[in-house]
């Protein structure tokens, strides 16, 4: 998304350094910007039952967050390391930081020997171009590392820690996110139920999140985007077709649902699909599995903002996130929400 200019983004007040619980309000009450072709409108995300329409489908992570932020010791001396991404057996991609609020790089050779979560490792590889992301070579289960030893990944701009819990949607039942699929998080059983009981309907996926997204340059990423574990069952396939012929919405709960389904389409059809993805998705490459993508708000210059433009058009996007950034929006994971239309959808009645 060339020339795509929001410098203003997270200005001074804009992030959610606290959950919205400690900001006194449920995790179901976050703002609810709704876009689409016409203009934006300031909701309530508890509202969606009034928004979404009977027959609309709503396709959520089912992916759960890993404790992946672990001490780690080697030749650098102490730091920490965020277990991003397991292909398979002992290897693990995974980003090495010296703080939560200090990037690095923390320097590192291949074959040098580390201790992450009090689990012996082996530095196989760097990853192209992003100096803090490397190839380790793991010699047992990291997962229970993780157990032991491990807390979820902060970053500098939260006041404090929080429990796993926090970092939890009612959706994640199978853990293997490093970061969490954060759109789905102000879903409440409560909301959940009251949208059932309207008509929506839900469909899994599970894609499991790695690290934040990499940055981008005129040319798109700039480093080529990491594998990441996806499922998109049979069930999902057959629910979105029916809401189709029903006439109903596809909306995703958020940008891996997107990433999952597109990467499941890659034939041209929507079809079950598992394996690894890499798929990026940006204004040149529209998607065409979904009407519509509930997600937070995101970064300048990420990834995250050009699939948002894949969905509806760099033009909405600019506008859009304009009107939140003069509003009282609110920035990362436990900031606040976005529904973002392809099509005009006023509200159901």
């Amino acid at each position: 998304m060339s020339g795509f200019d929001l410098h203003r983004v997270v200005p001074v007040g804009k992030g959610a350094d606290r959950t919205p619980e400690d900001r006194g309000v449920r995790r179901d009450e976050v703002r609810l910007l709704v876009s689409d072709p016409d203009g934006d409108s300031d909701a309530r995300f508890d509202r969606l039952p009034e928004i979404l329409r009977p027959g609309d489908l709503l396709v959520v992570n089912e992916s759960a967050t890993l404790p992946a932020s672990l001490p780690a010791t080697g030749p650098p001396g102490a730091f920490r390391v965020h277990a991003s991404t397991h292909y398979g057996g002992s290897l693990w991609l995974v980003e090495s930081r010296w703080g939560f609020g200090d990037p690095g790089p923390v320097p590192m050779e291949v074959g040098d020997r580390w201790e992450v979560g009090g689990v012996p490792a082996r530095v196989v590889a760097p990853y192209p171009a992003i100096p803090r992301l490397s190839y380790l070579a793991i010699a047992s289960d990291l997962r229970r590392a993780m157990d032991r030893a491990g807390r979820p990944i902060r970053y500098g701009y939260l006041a404090h820690d929080y429990p796993l819990a926090a970092y939890q949607t009612v959706f994640g039942r199978i853990p293997g996110s490093a970061e969490m699929p954060s759109a789905g998080r102000p879903f409440s059983r409560r909301l959940v139920r009251q949208l059932r009981n309207r008509g929506v309907g839900f469909a899994p996926i599970v894609l499991h999140a790695g690290v934040s997204s990499l940055e981008y340059g005129d040319a798109g990423p700039s480093a080529p985007l990491y594998p990441e574990p996806f499922e998109v069952p049979a069930a999902t396939v057959a629910a979105i077709a029916r809401t189709r012929c029903a006439g109903g919405r596809v909306v995703a709960v958020g940008t891996t649902v997107v990433r999952a389904l597109e990467s499941a389409a890659a034939s041209g059809e929507l079809r079950s699909a598992r394996g690894f993805t890499r798929l990026y998705l940006h204004a040149g490459r529209p998607v065409h599995t979904v009407d519509g993508l509930l997600t937070g708000f995101h970064e300048s210059r990420s990834t995250h903002l050009e699939l948002l433009a894949s969905v509806v058009g760099a033009e909405m996007v600019r506008r859009s996130y304009g009107v939140a950034l003069d509003g009282p929006y609110l920035w990362h994971e436990f900031g606040d929400s976005h529904l973002l239309w392809r099509g005009p959808a006023p509200m159901a009645g």
